[in-house]
């Protein structure tokens, strides 16, 4: 039995390549739209693909099943609840699709979406009996899905209670391989690992503690607190929209042409000199792609400004990956001589009651209930864009986050709209609260 896991950097997004190797056979599942990493690995284990399945419609990555379909000839399969726009075979409940000797068996499992469905997988050379399931966005490492994704979140989630219960019937000693890790913002208490059991599961996730159904309702409605990413819809109109083909390559340009400059080099190099109005969003942090969904507008044009080899073609596919195609290419040649003077705590500690500024906590809230500097004004880094404006008359403005990152990416926003902003980087909130920092009743804006 040939079995591969493969996590989209960034997204926590997790897709497969599953089939029999005597057999030459394998099937790909949930595909990310690079597509490449599935070729290359039938090719080197020497199976051919034979078609795509997608548990459901996916709304945080683009799918890289039209590709597979137009580039190579290969059918896609979902259930018939998605009301897909191409051409595909449908899903139903308890049908089997199988690669040589490896058998998945389609579970229909809505909650998350309608269409949504889980495969157990067996190989049928050892037995009937599956070895491990690929649960999608239903049952994750240490958590369950969003339930409001694509309808209203009570209908998602008494759905979800059922289809979760469906899964509890398999054995505990079934794998468990999920559509998402953490990182995803599908699911807001799912662990890093990558897979489980269903008896761990079982025992161990909170989400299946419910007998009732009444209850896991209403624990699920916390689960909608997290942001949904504004590009949501247009990424599900893509997948469920006609096939959509490879992207045209990097090129390298001289001057933005009025496009966005994404710089994606580390907040640090950022800081020392960057080009005049360029964002600042390092692909070497923690959710570039995710970052770039919030701050960015999905159909606004980008130019690239990276550094070390290889930072322009990840960042790239990272926004690629969340439906951000308008990249022009990659800057090269221009000035990068504007500066940001950066602030360490001790530094803050000293300009606070000492001047006319505004510090500003970038971080989400949930983050923020944990404790937050006194008096520091609460802005998302996803909503500093649209808050400029309220900051221009407040001198200087002071960005914090947790590690930069965050507050780079604001204090570039802010500068790149003719602020005054300067950002705190290498530590951030927790350090302070460490120092000894109060926590009072905060104000918010744009949340």
């Amino acid at each position: 039995m040939l079995f591969e896991q493969y996590i989209e950097e960034g997204l926590g997004c997790a897709s497969y390549l599953i089939g029999d190797e005597e057999a030459g056979e394998a099937v790909v599942v949930d595909p990310a739209y690079a597509v490449e990493q599935y070729l290359a690995a039938a090719e080197r284990k020497g199976v051919r693909i034979s078609r795509i399945l997608e548990t459901h419609t996916h709304a945080d990555h683009v799918s890289g099943h039209g590709r597979l379909a137009l580039e190579h000839g290969l059918p896609v399969c979902i259930h018939p609840e998605a009301q897909p726009e191409y051409p595909f075979e449908p899903l139903e409940d308890g049908a089997r699709v199988d690669a040589g000797q490896v058998c998945l068996r389609v579970i229909h499992t809505p909650g998350h979406r309608p269409e949504h469905c889980c495969f157990a997988v067996a190989d049928l050379s050892r037995a009937e009996d599956p070895w491990l399931v690929l649960t999608g966005d239903s049952l994750l490492v240490g958590d369950s899905a969003r339930p409001d994704l694509a309808v209203d979140a009570q209908e998602g989630a008494e759905s979800l209670f059922h289809s979760l219960r469906r899964l509890l019937e398999l054995p505990d000693g079934v794998e468990l391989y999920p559509g998402h890790v953490a990182g995803s913002m599908c699911g807001a208490g799912m662990s890093s690992k990558a897979s489980s059991t269903i008896g761990f599961e079982r025992r161990f996730n909170h989400s299946l503690a419910y007998t009732e159904a009444a209850d896991f309702i209403a624990q699920a409605a916390a689960a909608t607190a997290t942001p949904r990413p504004p590009n949501m819809e247009r990424i599900v109109e893509l997948n469920r929209g006609p096939f959509l083909g490879s992207p045209p390559p990097l090129v390298e340009v001289s001057s933005p042409g009025g496009a966005t400059i994404l710089d994606v080099r580390g907040a640090e190099d950022f800081a020392r000199g960057h080009v005049p109005g360029a964002i600042n969003i390092p692909v070497g942090g923690s959710g570039f792609a995710t970052k770039a969904g919030f701050v960015l507008d999905a159909d606004e044009h980008v130019v690239l400004y990276a550094g070390a080899d290889g930072e322009a073609e990840r960042a790239v596919r990272g926004l690629r990956a969340v439906g951000l195609f308008n990249v022009d290419g990659h800057l090269s040649g221009a000035d990068a001589g504007e500066r940001l003077e950066p602030l360490t705590l001790d530094e803050l500690e000293q300009m606070l009651g000492n001047g006319p500024i505004e510090l500003v906590d970038v971080r989400e809230k949930d983050e923020r209930d944990h404790g937050y500097i006194p008096e520091s004004l609460h802005i998302p880094y996803r909503r500093i864009r649209a808050c400029a404006e309220e900051l221009r008359r407040a001198g200087t403005v002071i960005t914090i986050c947790e590690t930069g990152s965050r507050a780079s990416t604001a204090a570039s926003i802010l500068v790149a709209a003719g602020i005054d902003a300067r950002p705190v980087l290498g530590e951030g909130v927790s350090a302070w609260r460490r120092r000894g920092g109060q926590c009072v009743e905060f104000r918010r804006c744009g949340s």
